[in-house]
């Protein structure tokens, strides 16, 4: 049998997205429900940079256990102005009272807290189609009032 290669990471690049206050829905059957506005930002990368469009969200739910499910979507508005669309779909977990305190915008020890997320991106542009054509994970902070993610290829 032919030896297989283990997948290694290859770093995409970095984004760093401004957050508003988050809007919270409230309880509803499958945990508290809350959307966080994203006003913009920026994506660095060598293969792919520019810049996060405003109008996008990052929806969650914060379930029973504690344990925060998050769905961002947004556009990234390339270099040679391409636009790229993003959904970034995760959890988020750690001690209860870091949690808690994170949801209530204060800052926490970013290395108690579990954020990891898988993109997917989505584009007409010829020059970005190889994006669509790998997989890719990410690993986050959350500050009060941005967000910090790494990107990386699964090679």
């Amino acid at each position: 049998m032919p030896e297989m290669t283990a997948p290694t990471l290859l770093p995409l690049g970095e984004l760093s997205a401004d957050v508003a206050t988050p809007i919270d829905v409230g309880d509803g059957p499958h945990g508290r429900r809350r959307i966080i506005p994203i006003l913009g930002g920026t994506f660095t990368g060598e293969r792919l940079s520019g810049r996060i469009l405003g109008g996008a969200n990052d929806y969650q739910i914060i379930r029973r256990d504690g344990v925060l499910e998050l769905q961002a979507r947004y556009v990234i508005e390339t270099a040679d102005k391409s636009l790229v669309y993003v959904e970034n779909t995760g959890l988020r977990d750690g001690p209860p009272d870091l949690l808690a305190a994170q949801a209530r915008g204060e800052l926490v020890d970013h290395a108690q807290i579990y954020f990891r997320a898988i993109p997917r991106f989505e584009t007409a542009a010829k020059d970005y189609q190889w994006l669509t054509r790998r997989i890719f994970v990410s690993a986050g902070f959350r500050f009060p009032d941005r967000v910090l993610i790494r990107f990386y290829e699964l090679t």
